[in-house]
């Protein structure tokens, strides 16, 4: 009995030692080193492997490179925003003098031969963001982000880069509201480019305009462009206003009853540039030469 073995039975069957195994591993990765790189004998073995690793890589890369995409995407599409706000409020800038060359052009031809060219003072004004239109369905009114704080007072003129919107009514602190040259109690001085006549447009409340007191033999064809005279002291001279679209001749009434179209897009709404009080835009009157004082009475450099 003494030789028999108590010790109970391994629960695992061991292997090779951990250094030993270590040491085969690496024996064997050398091997393989040494002959890839003087037989090149592997390559067939990475191009088939590449086979089945390559569909996997694009899959793990898509989330990142969707994020990449949008990112560029959203980034480009700030960048385009902002660039075609630029554009809007320089194409608004530079209406106001763009308008009235073509008009100022045949207007200084007729000029040239009685008065002496004068000077004319450049528009100047402010861009205005349009927000809403008056909640009223019987008027034809905007309401834009600018007001008081901004300098804005009632009166002033409100144009696009297509011609006159029409004017400022009521002023806010933080907003005003303009009233368009469509609204039926509207009416703006115009005089007709191609004969220079004068009269007076009204707004008829429905997106037209009218052309009164014209008389039916008068010299007004479709197509005629009417422009601001600036006879009211509102509007400087020179502004597209509307464009004749028909013309109704009856020989039992006195005028013709003219129908236009505005020019710029006033029932379309956006943004629109809000020009200077007039009085602002007018050339100084000249400085007085020191021996008379402005009210007449000598100065005390002159009577010294």
């Amino acid at each position: 009995m003494a030789g028999i073995d108590h010790a109970p039975p391994p629960f695992f069957k061991r292997g090779p030692a951990p250094l030993a195994l270590l040491t085969f591993y690496v024996a064997i990765s050398l091997a393989l080193f040494v002959v890839d790189l003087r037989f090149r004998s592997l390559d067939l073995f990475r191009q088939t492997l590449s086979l089945f690793v390559d569909p996997v890589q694009r899959v793990a890369q898509t989330p990142g490179s969707l994020v990449d995409y949008a990112a560029a995407y959203l980034h480009g599409l700030q960048e385009m925003q902002a660039d075609n706000t630029r554009l809007k409020q320089a194409q608004l800038t530079t209406a106001p003098n763009l308008q009235r060359l073509e008009h100022l052009e045949s207007e200084n031809e007729r000029l040239r031969k009685l008065l002496d060219m004068r000077d004319r003072q450049k528009a100047k004004g402010q861009v205005a963001q349009i927000m809403y239109t008056a909640r009223d369905p019987f008027v034809r009114r905007i309401v834009i982000d600018k007001g008081q704080q901004a300098g804005i007072i009632a009166g002033q003129p409100a144009i696009d880069e297509g011609g006159i919107v029409g004017q400022v009514t009521r002023v806010f602190p933080f907003s005003a509201e303009i009233t368009l040259i469509t609204d039926k109690d509207q009416s703006v001085p115009v005089q007709l480019v191609r004969s220079g006549q004068r009269s007076v447009v009204f707004g008829l409340g429905n997106g037209q305009l009218e052309l009164r007191y014209i008389p039916a033999n008068a010299d007004v064809k479709e197509g005629d462009l009417l422009v601001t005279s600036g006879l009211d002291g509102l509007y400087l001279p020179g502004f597209p206003v509307a464009k004749v679209v028909s013309i109704e001749r009856e020989n039992s009434y006195s005028f013709a009853r003219i129908r236009c179209e505005p020019i710029a897009a006033v029932e379309n709404f956006g943004e629109v540039m809000i020009l200077a009080p007039r009085a602002e835009q007018l050339p100084r009157p000249p400085e007085s030469d020191g021996r008379r004082s402005n009210t007449g009475a000598p100065s005390r450099e002159a009577a010294k």
